[in-house]
C-alpha cells in the first residue's frame, strides 16, 4: 500500500472508532441488577430514575435506560401489556394532535418521523400509552414523552422477545 492509502485507511479507522465510542450502546446499557419485591416476569418503571426493570427472578432484574413522561405528563400505576407490534404505524392521540395540528393522522411504519421505533407494546387503560423504541436515541434518559416509555431500539427488541400479552407493568414515580 502506498502512503496515501495508509493515511486514508488510518483516518477512516479513526473516524469509525470515534463514532463507535460516541454512539449509545444499548447492549452495554442493559445490565443485571438486584431488585426484590416483585414476581418474575413483571416490568417495573422507576420514572424518577428513568429506568425500566424486567424481573427475571431470584431478586434480579434486567435494567434498561428509558425516556419517560415530561413534567405534567408522567403517570404512575399498574397496567398490562395489551398489544405487541413490530415496526408499527402510529396514530397520534388527540392530545398530541391538539398540540401540533399539522401532524398527519397516521405516520407509516419505517418513517423517520414515526416515534415508535423498532417495536411497541401497548398498555391497558385506554390505548394512549406504550413501551416503545425510538428513532431519537438521544431522548433516552430524559423526561421527554407524553407519557410513553421510550427505549433504545435494541432494548425494546430484547424486552419484546421476553414478555407476552398480559405482562404486568408497574410504573412508579
Amino acid at each position: 500500500m502506498n502512503r496515501l492509502s495508509m493515511r486514508t485507511l488510518s483516518l477512516g479507522t479513526f473516524a469509525f472508532l470515534s463514532l463507535a465510542m460516541l454512539a449509545p450502546s444499548s447492549s452495554k446499557a442493559r445490565e443485571i441488577v438486584p431488585l426484590s419485591g416483585y414476581s418474575a416476569g413483571t416490568i417495573i418503571v422507576k420514572t424518577s430514575q428513568r429506568r425500566l426493570y424486567y424481573v427475571i427472578g431470584e431478586d434480579k432484574a434486567i435494567r434498561y435506560p428509558v425516556g419517560v413522561g415530561r413534567a405534567g405528563m408522567a403517570w404512575s400505576g399498574t397496567a398490562y401489556i395489551q398489544g405487541k407490534y413490530i415496526r408499527p404505524a402510529w396514530s397520534p392521540p388527540d392530545m398530541i394532535k391538539r398540540e401540533n395540528r399539522r401532524i398527519p393522522n397516521v405516520i407509516p411504519s419505517g418513517s423517520s418521523a414515526n416515534p415508535m421505533g423498532a417495536a411497541a407494546m401497548t398498555l391497558s387503560g385506554g390505548g394512549e400509552y406504550a413501551i416503545h423504541g425510538t428513532n431519537s436515541p438521544g431522548s433516552i434518559g430524559g423526561f421527554v414523552s407524553h407519557g410513553c416509555i421510550r427505549m433504545y431500539n435494541g432494548d425494546i427488541m430484547d424486552l419484546y422477545d421476553r414478555v407476552s400479552l398480559g405482562t404486568k407493568v408497574v410504573v412508579l414515580p
